[in-house]
């Protein structure tokens, strides 16, 4: 041990212990010759099935685009905000089943922009948040919604987005 070091206390060197042999490792690890009370084992690693019995992955459909034109409009005062929506306290589901409410009753009116406030979650990566992009991008959604972006810090910054209303033919 250097100089600058200090020796670890019993509990820091029992908790050591705990993570270490949480690890999986490749290789075993070396003896260590301080601590022989402590036995080192080496976990086996899990290999994938063969690549056939691996089921690909679902794509995904494609968000709208984000519409960062409309974004300098909307806090310009150029494009009206026809309505708020505010998702906080709503689960997954009953926060997807309002959302198409809302925007389908926001098209039926005749807005152009709306604002739905999701939250920005704890630690900034709220369920809800990370999940509008998705909802937005679904076949029924879609046809309401020419696009998207992040509501400026006056609309709800970070936790809001605007949604752009595609206009009833």
């Amino acid at each position: 041990m250097s100089k600058k070091q200090r020796d670890l206390t019993a509990d820091e060197k029992k908790l050591w212990r705990r993570v270490a042999a949480s690890v999986k490792t490749r290789r075993p690890l070396p003896a260590d010759a301080d601590e022989p009370e402590a036995p080192r084992t080496t976990k086996r690693i899990a290999h994938p099935p063969p690549k056939a019995a691996v089921a690909p992955p679902r794509p995904k459909p494609a968000p709208p685009p984000q519409d960062r034109g409309n974004e300098k409009r909307v806090r310009r005062g150029k494009l009206e905000i026809g309505g708020k929506l505010d998702l906080h306290g709503h689960t997954q589901e009953t926060g997807r089943s309002a959302l198409v409410r809302f925007l389908r009753s926001a098209q039926a009116r005749g807005d152009r922009a709306v604002i739905v406030i999701t939250g920005v979650g704890r630690g900034g990566e709220g369920i809800l948040k990370r999940r509008l992009p998705e909802w937005i991008a679904e076949r029924d959604v879609r046809g309401f919604v020419s696009g998207f972006a992040p509501a400026h810090r006056a609309h709800g910054g970070a936790g809001a987005f605007y949604i752009f209303i595609k206009r009833v033919d």
